[in-house]
């Protein structure tokens, strides 16, 4: 549950942390990303930056504005200097910084690798959701440049994403069996990746940035979508959480979703959907077979 009276003690904590970046000589732009952009947090909320250089700081310089902000050590990192990318982690006053640090070379590469390339499965998605919703404290210039080109999201991405997350298990004809068959965790497994395909499709079809990458937020996504079907974040929820029929609102789902995109996308081939989507439940009879076999 989000606490709106936290949200400023983590503003505060914005404007410090990011003080000794700031003053670095190849800084060129900050961005407020995360929770506290979204001005949705708790107290597990992290803080979370995004920060733009020509080069990215030496070791000695990302020490040197840890130990700034009152940390000792760091809790990890990880990219790769040569691809231009690190993410640091450390806390400030118990409470989590992380900090990803991107050169603008890196950071065109990775924006033409979706926008150009259309790498759908690029959780870089991720990030390009952060540049749009994010809060700027420096370098607004160049934020406004890549907010405005993130916001220009290309018809071909759309049905690139279409095509990708249009994939889904006839839970709805197998689930009989395997309800006797202890596969519990195939039957979760299945619908897990069915819900992040069901909300690809629909992010696709409404032009949004989308990983499953550790997603969040549902409903604050759900709600961006123009096109989607009634109560969808809810029912996605519930198919998880004790539906009588799990599989069957699944089902209903898919169907709602594969009719907004045939409504709004006519060119996109749905033939292997329906197929899946017209399976019932087969049992074989024992007496047919016992006949047959008699002949």
């Amino acid at each position: 549950m989000s606490d709106p009276n936290l949200l400023p003690l983590l503003q505060k904590l914005v404007d410090k942390v990011v003080a000794p970046y700031a003053k670095m000589p190849q800084t060129r732009a900050i961005l407020s990303i995360g929770s506290v952009s979204y001005g949705i947090v708790d107290k597990s909320s992290d803080i979370d930056i995004a920060l733009y250089y020509d080069e990215l700081p030496s070791d000695e310089q990302l020490t040197d504005a840890m130990i700034q902000n009152g940390a000792e050590k760091l809790n990890w990192q990880i990219g790769s200097r040569a691809e231009g990318g690190l993410i640091d982690s450390y806390m400030v006053y118990g409470v989590e910084c992380q900090f990803a640090h991107t050169t603008l070379a890196a950071m065109d590469h990775d924006m033409d690798s979706i926008l150009v390339d259309l790498d759908v499965d690029n959780p870089f998605q991720k990030a390009l959701s952060g540049v749009m919703a994010g809060v700027t404290i420096m370098g607004d210039d160049l934020i406004q440049q890549y907010k405005l080109r993130a916001s220009n999201y290309p018809e071909a991405l759309q049905t690139a994403m279409v095509n990708r997350f249009m994939n889904f298990q006839p839970l709805w004809a197998i689930e009989d069996r395997m309800s006797v068959r202890d596969a519990e965790l195939w039957r979760m497994q299945a619908l897990v990746e069915g819900s992040y395909n069901l909300l690809g499709v629909l992010a696709g079809l409404n032009r949004l940035y989308y990983s499953s990458f550790q997603f969040k937020r549902m409903h604050a996504f759900v709600d961006q979508m123009q096109w989607k079907p009634q109560d969808l974040a809810n029912r996605i929820t519930s198919v998880f959480k004790g539906h009588p029929n799990a599989s069957q609102e699944f089902r209903s789902l898919v169907a709602e979703t594969v009719a907004l995109v045939e409504q709004h996308m006519p060119t996109i081939d749905t033939t292997v959907v329906h197929t899946r989507l017209n399976r019932e439940v087969h049992r074989w009879n024992p007496q047919t077979l016992s006949n047959g076999l008699n002949r």
